[in-house]
C-alpha cells in the first residue's frame, strides 16, 4: 500500500531533479503555455526525448502560436515533420491546430481535448494536467509501469492504474505529480535495471521489496512482425529526382516520396535494381527495392539532388534517395 507521503516524496525528488525541457515550466512555477505542452506531447509520442527537443525549438520558432500553425501549409508543416515518424500525428497536428484556433483557445478539461484530433486518454490528461491543473491521470506505458511496481501486480487494469494516480494527485499539483512520474520512469524506474536504490518511492514499492523489480508488470510476447516488399523509382534528369506526394490517407499520408508500387507479400525484383532498404515500423518491417526509371511515373516535380535534404522525404525515402544518389555519383566516376 502506498503511503501517505509517497507524493510529497515523489514531488520533492522532481523539484530537486527535475529535467528541464523547453515545453515545462519549473516546479510550482505557473503553468506552461498548452500550445506548447499540446506539440511536446503529440511529438513525443513514440518518440524520444533526445530526437524532439531540437525538432520543438524548429516547430516554435517557425510557427510560435496554435493560431500561426493553423495557417501554415499542409506541406510545409508535413515537410517540416519529416524525420519524425508516424506521420498521421503530422496530419492530425494540422487539423487539431485548425480546430482549436476556430474556437478561440484551448479546451481546458481532458474530456474536451479527448474530442479533439490526434488527441487520445493519455494526451488529454497530460495536457489538462501540466496546462491547466485539473486532476486528470495520464497514463501510459511508462506510469503502467511506476504503478505495476508500486503495487506489486502483473498485469494492472487501466482502471487501477488511474485510481492510483489520482490518489497521488490528490496531494499535490496535478501537472508537477504528471511530470514528476515521467521523469521517474525515464530515469529511474526503467524497464530493465530500474534504480531502486535511488527511487523516492522505494520503501513503498511491492516489486523492490520482492528483489525482482523487472517481472512487474508481466510483459506480453512478441509476435513476429511482417515483411512486406516494394519497389521505388529513382528517376534522375539533369541533377533532378522526380518525386511525387503520397495519398493523404495511408502509411506516410501526405509526404513527398519517390514514386514506386504498393507494399505487397512477395518479393519484387524489377530491372534496373540499385539496392534495397529494410524500414522497421511500428507493426511491420519493409524491404523497399531502389530502380532506375527512365520516365517519371504520376504527378509530381523535379527536386534537384543537391537540395534533397530540403524536400521533406520521411525517413524511408530519404534513405532510398540516399542509397540512390550514391549509386549513380559511383556510376558517373566509373564512366
Amino acid at each position: 500500500m502506498v503511503t501517505a507521503n509517497a507524493a510529497t516524496r515523489l514531488i520533492q525528488h522532481y523539484v530537486d531533479n527535475f529535467r528541464r525541457l523547453p515545453w515545462r515550466s519549473p516546479p510550482a512555477a505557473p503553468q506552461p503555455d498548452p500550445y506548447r505542452v499540446w506539440l511536446s506531447e503529440i511529438m513525443l509520442q513514440q518518440t524520444t526525448v533526445a530526437a524532439v527537443m531540437p525538432r520543438f525549438e524548429r516547430f516554435v520558432a517557425r510557427w510560435p502560436t496554435v493560431e500561426a500553425l493553423a495557417a501554415a501549409r499542409d506541406e510545409d508543416v508535413l515537410q517540416e515533420w519529416a524525420g519524425l515518424g508516424y506521420y498521421a500525428r503530422a496530419r492530425n497536428l494540422i487539423a487539431c491546430a485548425r480546430e482549436i484556433a476556430a474556437r478561440g483557445a484551448f479546451p481546458a478539461t481532458a474530456a474536451e481535448l479527448r474530442a479533439l484530433p490526434g488527441i487520445g486518454d493519455y494526451t488529454a490528461g497530460a495536457i489538462a494536467a501540466i496546462a491547466f491543473g485539473e486532476r486528470s491521470p495520464a497514463i501510459d506505458t511508462n506510469v503502467r509501469r511506476v504503478i505495476a511496481r508500486l503495487d506489486g501486480h502483473e498485469s494492472p487494469s487501466s482502471r487501477q492504474v488511474a485510481e492510483r494516480v489520482a490518489g497521488l494527485m490528490s496531494q499535490v499539483s496535478p501537472g508537477d505529480l504528471t511530470q514528476a512520474m515521467m521523469d521517474l520512469a525515464a530515469a529511474i524506474c526503467s524497464p530493465k535495471t530500474p534504480r531502486c536504490g535511488v527511487c523516492p518511492l522505494n520503501a513503498d514499492c511491492a516489486a523492490n521489496a520482492s528483489g525482482e523489480p523487472e517481472r512487474f508488470p508481466m510483459r506480453k510476447a512478441r509476435k513476429p512482425r511482417p515483411l512486406p516488399y516494394g519497389v521505388a523509382w529513382w528517376t534522375e534528369r539533369d541533377g533532378c529526382v522526380w518525386l511525387v506526394r503520397r495519398p493523404s490517407k495511408g502509411m506516410l499520408g501526405g509526404m513527398a516520396a519517390l514514386p514506386g508500387s504498393d507494399w505487397v507479400e512477395a518479393a519484387l525484383k524489377p530491372p534496373e535494381a540499385i539496392g534495397t532498404v529494410r524500414h522497421v515500423f511500428t507493426h511491420f518491417a519493409l524491404d523497399l527495392c531502389v530502380a532506375r526509371r527512365s520516365a517519371p511515373v504520376g504527378e509530381g516535380w523535379w527536386q534537384p539532388i543537391e537540395t534533397l535534404d530540403r524536400a521533406g522525404l520521411p525517413t524511408l525515402y530519404r534513405r532510398a534517395a540516399e542509397l540512390a544518389a550514391s549509386a549513380s555519383e559511383t556510376r558517373r566516376a566509373a564512366a
